[in-house]
């Protein structure tokens, strides 16, 4: 972002005014032709033309500083005519002009200036504007103490005040997070939101205060000041009547900034900033103008975050019948990515809660994206991708949405999407099977046994470089198991050779992954032990088992259901003896004193197994 630092063109009249500027001579930048002027005045301090050269100028500088130091005893024409002559030389030569004002330490005398001389205060703020604009000469202005003079200037109704002093400040403070920590602890936000009401046609002071705004409003302690004002409304003004692109991105931007506190998202909202946004993706939806495609980008980002907030996100949503819904199925069919992206989005952040899936769903919004889908299957966007199966997903949470999704064909559709070799878009593929199968045996059934789906799944949970993928694909593959508790799936995962990955899973870092396997390995071996126990010899299950029990950090779930899945294998005559002959029985005498009561069970059950004093058990999750 740009500096809250801009240039306000100087006006001739502005420079010329003033009691007492009889006499000088200098070079003002006529506006009109944009070529240097010569304006020659006398000063009753020195007769005859001052030389143009460097060295002439540098002694006019030296004088007018020589004499604003005097400022006790000089008139307010006399002050106003050195600042002035400080403001030419400036304009002549930045970098040796400051040099100069560093060496002759003027500043605290600005400073008294600004406190002492109402009527030379706005000159004085604007000749602090310019040489702040060098970064070394912000240091001396801050010693000086310039920036908390500045401040209460903001309560003037002078508008060339505020300009200045809003200039000014900003140049100072500008990426001095301190200083601004402190503009903000001095009350300046109140100062600007009443700028901005005050006067909302200024483009001048509209320009200064958003990039103020820009400035402060990453601040924790700035965006509390904003929620207690109502800064939302005024910005939404401005967004309204903002004509370039420049203005609507530095406006959205300060929004952008804003959004991160929730308690401002609701304002927001109530102020209609998603509304003014919706309008600007309207009207420059069809363009392809770089400014444009900008402006949509900034947009579209800004009404995301603002359905980030689950109260914010509620107001919008208005049971399906906010803005921002009502635009949904249009930005889902357009041909605009940024659009298709921002609309599966919406849906997706909308699907947070239950109640707003079941009516999405009731309002169509599946077959919607799917289609979607379908337009992105071969070299399609992939954050596209990732938003719709993002959206997917969430919507299949809710029990009653399942069935009707099911029946809409998802599960079907959505595996086209098997091909892809793209990490993220495999991640949330994977993620919706799994959650759409949850509960659902004939589903499970169906998929388990579809031997393009298993295979893809066996060849993920091979994934090593992206973990995440990895980790769905065996948490897929347990899932399929466990809600469809078939022969056939079983048979069908054990010919991919997938039984291996979900014994590996038994080791996982991640305690619901472990869980998992070994729950959906348990419901393997009641149901089917003979077909899968080489490859859970092959995979040393036995081993990893034992030493799950052993492991006094495992938890106990873990080896609660680690016991049931042992006295599954049990039935195998082979898994058995690597049972008895791995010395388990020491193992699960310890557990019987562990402190979690279920734990205790379970190992004394497993213990009258081994010691054969039970011929029949059966796998019983907690």
């Amino acid at each position: 972002m740009e500096a809250w630092q801009e240039v306000v063109e100087w006006k001739t009249q502005n420079v010329q005014m003033q009691a007492g500027l009889e006499n000088c001579e200098g070079r003002l930048l006529d506006k009109e032709s944009g070529q240097w002027k010569h304006l020659t005045m006398r000063t009753s301090q020195r007769k005859g033309l001052a030389s143009e050269g460097e060295s002439s100028g540098t002694e006019s500088l030296n004088q007018h500083l020589e004499c604003l130091k005097l400022f006790g005893d000089e008139t307010e024409g006399q002050i106003l005519e050195n600042l002035n002559g400080i403001l030419l030389a400036l304009a002549e030569n930045k970098q040796r002009s400051s040099g100069l004002l560093t060496d002759t330490g003027i500043f605290p005398t600005l400073a008294q200036i600004l406190k002492g001389n109402p009527s030379c205060a706005v000159k004085a703020a604007q000749v602090i504007a310019e040489i702040a604009k060098n970064e070394e000469m912000k240091k001396p202005c801050i010693d000086a103490g310039l920036v908390l003079a500045l401040v209460p200037l903001l309560e003037s109704t002078d508008q060339e005040m505020l300009l200045h002093a809003g200039r000014a400040i900003g140049h100072i403070c500008y990426e001095n997070s301190d200083l601004q920590e402190q503009l903000v602890k001095a009350g300046v936000i109140t100062s600007l939101v009443r700028i901005l009401t005050d006067y909302p046609d200024s483009e001048r002071l509209v320009h200064v205060n958003l990039l103020a705004l820009c400035n402060l409003a990453n601040l924790e302690i700035a965006k509390e000041a904003l929620s207690k004002t109502k800064v939302a409304e005024h910005l939404v003004k401005q967004l309204r009547r903002a004509e370039n692109h420049q203005r609507i991105e530095t406006i959205i931007e300060v929004l952008q900034m804003l959004a991160e506190n929730d308690a401002l998202k609701v304002q927001m909202v109530e102020a209609g900033v998603h509304e003014a946004l919706s309008e600007i993706l309207l009207r420059l939806q069809g363009s392809s103008q770089a400014e444009d495609l900008c402006s949509v980008k900034a947009a579209s980002n800004l009404i995301v975050s603002l359905l980030l907030g689950d109260e914010s996100m509620q107001k919008m949503f208005a049971n399906g019948c906010g803005i921002i819904y009502q635009k949904v199925g249009t930005w889902l069919a357009s041909n605009h990515p940024q659009l298709q992206l921002t609309g599966a989005l919406a849906v997706a952040n909308f699907a947070r809660n239950d109640g707003n899936c079941v009516r999405m769903v009731q309002l169509g919004v599946v077959l919607q994206l799917l289609d979607l889908l379908e337009q992105h299957v071969d070299n399609g966007d992939v954050s596209v991708q990732h938003a719709a199966l993002s959206a997917l997903r969430n919507l299949a949470i809710p029990v009653a949405n399942k069935v009707q999704m099911l029946e809409e064909g998802v599960a079907e559709r959505i595996q086209m999407l098997l091909r892809s070799e793209m990490a993220p878009v495999q991640f949330k593929l994977l993620g919706t099977l799994r959650m759409l199968i949850d509960g659902q045996a004939d589903t499970a059934e169906m998929l388990g046994q579809d031997p393009l789906l298993i295979n893809r799944l066996v060849q993920w949970c091979d994934a090593q470089e992206h973990a995440g993928v990895r980790g769905e694909a065996n948490r897929l593959l347990a899932s399929l198991l466990r809600h469809s508790r078939s022969q056939e799936v079983v048979k069908a995962i054990q010919q991919a050779q997938g039984v291996k990955h979900l014994v590996s899973m038994t080791t996982s870092e991640h305690v619901i992954m472990q869980n998992e396997a070994l729950i959906a390995l348990a419901i393997a071996s009641a149901i089917n032990l003979e077909v899968i126990k080489d490859s859970l010899k092959e995979s040393r299950l036995v081993q990893s088992l034992h030493k799950l029990l052993q492991d006094e950090c495992t938890g106990p779930e873990v080896k609660y259901n680690s016991m049931g899945l042992l006295c599954s294998l049990l039935n195998s005559g082979d898994l058995k003896q690597e049972v008895e002959e791995d010395n388990f029985k020491e193992t699960l005498e310890k557990l019987c004193s562990h402190s979690n009561a279920n734990v205790v069970k379970q190992a004394v059950m497993t213990l009258q197994i081994l010691r054969d004093e039970s011929q029949n058990t059966s796998f019983v999750s907690p």
